[in-house]
């Protein structure tokens, strides 16, 4: 059976069923309807498309998945991996089921399910509009599978005060859709941590669409951190619109899932915006990371540097893709864009391909790449000064991170990824 005509009897009941009791006014039903016929059309990527030669889904076509389902199961928040999150702002998504019972929610801050959205005009002018449905066939049905999203507004000339943390929790043998569109008017300011977290090491797949839009002078801090089950499968696709002299933050770190992929998109849709795009993925044994971003700089005077860092150990594999298109018109465009791997074991791979397209001579443009091992002096120095082996090679492997994490401000965020870098190296800052 073809990857296609294996996904269409999976999914094509369960699409009929969940939109036909959906209660979703038609606008919304029309996209979804376009959207699964498009992911009819495409079906899954596999290695024969050039975008994901090095990443082969396979597994995940092939999966009998099932959708999740509110039940009286409630994870708890308190501790182990979920003590990162802080209290405050929490908007709680369990197998892709929204959980008002487990977050909270300030009056001040405009976030809402979006099943009471359905009227807003902000959220039906903004929904699948910064993530083109159509991108893939994961795009594609994370969008016909739309259901219980997040839609947060940051009002005009106003700070949130705090992060904003989403929690998504998955387990079981569960398919799940997140979704979050995030709008900040004119002159805002907010911060938000996805959080994509396991109740249970157990084998599911997350499929997710993050969609930000920044009005002019908007500013967002977005951290992004994946703790998936070593079983789980995780794509999740995020694009960012900026609009004119808006400022968009991310720190992306990614720890968890058998199988991850991200693509990161930017547009920088009027003259002035900035943006830092940075990132992190360590992996071990056999665990595979993708990231593939697209930075489309169409508007003068926009600024766009990205700095990823990958640490592979064990026979694991990482793909870094990172294209910046200097289009013809975005004259005084500064773009920076790095990728830098240490390879822990002669058994990992991994496979970088920094781009750069400029058709523009009035820019400064730089990328490169690095795959390497420890250096040989740096680990001398350190034994010099009477440390172990096995100490200094986790001490120059935990500097190398650190660069990354050092940007998260969330206190209890940066503590328990600085935690979980040093229980993945075996090793602790005060060990003798």
């Amino acid at each position: 059976m073809s990857i296609k005509a294996g996904k269409e009897t999976i999914y094509k009941g369960e699409f009929e069923e969940s939109i036909g009791a959906s209660g979703q006014p038609q606008w919304l039903k029309d996209v979804r309807e376009q959207a699964f016929s498009d992911f009819t059309y495409k079906g899954f990527p596999t290695v024969r498309d050039e975008e994901w030669k090095y990443t082969n889904v396979s597994e995940i076509a092939s999966g009998e998945w099932r959708r999740g389902e509110a039940d009286s199961e409630i994870p708890d928040l308190s501790s182990g991996i979920f003590s990162e999150i802080e209290t405050g702002n929490r908007i709680v998504f369990v197998d892709g089921v929204y959980r008002a019972d487990l977050g909270s929610i300030s009056k001040d801050l405009d976030a809402k399910p979006f099943t009471a959205c359905y009227e807003d005009q902000t959220f039906r002018e903004k929904f699948a509009k910064v993530v083109d449905p159509a991108l893939n066939g994961f795009t594609a049905l994370n969008t016909a599978f739309t259901g219980e999203g997040v839609f947060i507004k940051a009002e005009k000339n106003t700070k949130i005060e705090g992060p904003i943390n989403i929690v998504f929790v998955g387990r079981g043998e569960t398919a799940n859709f997140p979704r979050v569109l995030f709008v900040g008017e004119t002159g805002s300011e907010a911060e938000i941590v996805e959080h994509y977290l396991r109740a249970e090491d157990s084998s599911y797949f997350t499929n997710s669409v993050v969609e930000i839009s920044l009005a002019d002078e908007a500013r967002l801090i977005h951290t992004r951190v994946q703790r998936e089950s070593g079983k789980a499968f995780h794509i999740v696709t995020s694009n960012a619109k900026l609009g004119r002299g808006s400022v968009y933050d991310a720190t992306n770190v990614s720890l968890g899932a058998k199988l991850s992929r991200h693509d990161l998109g930017l547009d920088f849709s009027a003259p002035g915006a900035e943006a830092w795009v940075d990132g992190l993925y360590l992996v071990d044994d056999s665990q595979h990371a993708d990231t593939h971003s697209r930075i489309d700089h169409r508007v003068p005077n926009c600024t766009s540097h990205q700095s990823y860092k990958g640490i592979l150990d064990g026979k694991s594999r990482a793909v870094f893709n990172g294209k910046v298109f200097v289009h013809k018109k975005a004259t005084g465009t500064d773009a920076f864009q790095s990728n830098k791997n240490l390879l822990l074991s002669n058994d990992a791979r991994v496979d970088t391909k920094p781009q750069l397209e400029i058709f523009n001579d009035d820019v400064k443009c730089a990328h490169g790449a690095t795959v390497g091992q420890l250096e040989d002096e740096e680990l001398f120095y350190l034994l010099s000064r009477g440390l172990n082996e096995d100490l200094a090679r986790n001490l120059l492997t935990y500097g190398f991170a650190e660069e990354i994490i050092e940007k998260i401000k969330v206190p209890s965020v940066k503590k328990a990824l600085d935690e979980a870098v040093l229980n993945r190296l075996h090793a602790r800052l005060d060990a003798e």
